[in-house]
């Protein structure tokens, strides 16, 4: 079976691609750019502290983290420690090019941790704890997202007037089709790689038992925007798949890149081994994010066919709205003629969220016209005969589960942010806007602050008020 295929170079078909081609309100949107600083994009996780015991095993932070990916922040920290990287657990990965804020409990001694010094962090110690935490374990995120340059379609500067009139607009319109302050729960394009959408490509290729492919994609797909030195790297890779001359050849910053070059110059026909150099976490996004694939393209057709997100169709499935915002798969319940008026009535409550396919071995579709839709959109993205079981890391096979086609934000406030200092400038922002780009540097610069569940995407409700191209954000 082909793979789904896109052009690099069409932002329009990567978003296609991406199943990210609807919106929820008719809008031409505010435009502009995100993360110009890395302090104007900040996350705080949402989350109870664990009980804590002086006597207990494990050491509780709160780490707060200055432009750090946290899959390569979390392996720095265990070398600091001395653990394995097993030993500290969180609830959830966060953005990299941002000031991120989250809880941690790290299996090491308290005097371990004091003596961790480690760049562009902080580490505060909260006591110790017998208990654990898990992926999503957290009540949700606090955002506050700078979006400067705000301009029209037509490249022209908006001021703040028009720019929050326009925001505020969005919002009501959003309401309107959706609930107060509910948006379409699109999965964003951090998860696929927005200027580089590698990971639902290597996904496909580990689904399929094609390791090689899969380190090949890994190693060698190109992306936009790339610096000289990692589109020569890129290349060298595709062009030779010398494995020694190109771990030379990785830029430091590349670090899972060589971690995978490693292994394959140890054992060159091991591609098992040179994948699962990658960290299981890692690893588990590449099916995720193909699993994510299906979801927002289901998304977009329910959009496109005109059906509504938040009050369900007979034949959809439905689960009830946890107090965390997150749903009860393990209730999800088919809505018929019996219960539809029912349903309805606690959706619009929000105590039942309509739910879309996550597909994997065990996954429920929908019946009637929401169930031709999730059909259409695992054929449309060539997922409907794939088995989901990876017999050779097991632990990347799935059952598969659903997801809120809608959720909620909260504590919504937008205002008007302050000007750069010159020092400040990002080398995007100091090389002006392209002829592809929808920026302004004379534009309005915003602020707006929310709160989102756990799982779900701010950039994705940025992007309802921006309207700017993928890379953007």
């Amino acid at each position: 079976m082909a793979e789904a295929t896109f052009d690099l170079g069409n932002d329009e078909d990567i978003e296609r691609y991406l199943g990210l081609d609807g919106w929820a309100h008719d809008s031409p949107g505010i435009g502009g750019l995100l993360k110009v600083r890395i302090e104007d994009f900040r996350v705080e996780e949402l989350s109870s502290t664990p009980a804590l015991d002086k006597k207990g095993r494990f050491t509780v932070v709160r780490a707060t983290l200055n432009n750090w990916e946290t899959n390569r922040y979390l392996r720095r920290l265990a070398g600091a420690c001395g653990i394995s990287r097993k030993r500290i657990f969180s609830s959830g990965l966060k953005d990299k090019r941002a000031v991120t804020n989250q809880l941690l409990v790290i299996d090491a001694p308290r005097h371990k941790i004091e003596s961790v010094e480690i760049p562009d962090t902080e580490l505060e110690i909260l006591g110790r704890t017998h208990q654990k935490v898990g992926m999503s374990d957290h009540d949700g995120n606090r955002f506050t997202i700078t979006v400067r340059g705000c301009c029209d379609v037509d490249g022209s500067p908006l001021d703040a007037k028009e720019a929050m009139r326009r925001v505020l607009d969005i919002r009501e319109g959003m309401a309107e089709r959706l609930g107060n302050d509910a948006f379409p729960n699109w999965i964003g394009p951090q998860r696929f790689g927005a200027t580089r959408p590698v990971t639902p490509k290597v996904g496909w290729a580990v689904v399929q038992g094609d390791f090689e492919k899969a380190v090949d994609l890994y190693l060698g797909m190109p992306g936009t925007r790339m610096s000289d030195e990692v589109s020569v790297f890129r290349k060298m890779w595709m062009d030779t798949k010398d494995a020694e001359a190109c771990l030379e050849q990785a830029p430091d910053h590349l670090g899972y890149e060589k971690s995978i070059l490693r292994a394959l110059v140890e054992n060159p026909e091991n591609h098992i081994k040179a994948f699962k150099a990658l960290p299981p976490s890692l690893q588990l996004l590449t099916i995720h994010s193909l699993q994510s694939l299906a979801f927002n393209h289901s998304l977009a057709g329910r959009l496109a066919a005109g059906l509504d997100l938040l009050e369900p169709e007979l034949g959809d499935l439905v689960a009830p709205i946890q107090a965390s915002g997150r749903v009860d798969v393990s209730k999800l319940a088919f809505v018929t003629e019996t219960n539809l008026d029912r349903c309805k009535r606690n959706c619009r409550l929000g105590r039942l969220a309509v739910t879309g396919p996550l597909p994997g071995r065990d996954t429920s579709l929908a019946e009637g016209k929401p169930g031709e839709i999730e059909t259409e959109a695992l054929q449309s993205t060539e997922l409907d005969n794939i088995d989901w079981r990876v017999t050779k890391i097991p632990n990347l096979s799935t059952n598969g589960t659903r997801r809120p086609l809608s959720v909620v934000f909260q504590d919504f406030n937008v205002e008007e942010a302050t000007l750069l200092s010159e020092d400040s400038f990002s080398k995007r922002w100091e090389e002006g806007p392209n002829e592809a780009d929808r920026w302004h540097p004379d534009g309005a610069n915003l602020r707006l602050r929310f709160n989102l569940p756990p799982g779900t995407y701010a950039t994705v409700l940025m992007r309802e008020f921006m309207r700017s191209p993928l890379n953007h954000y």
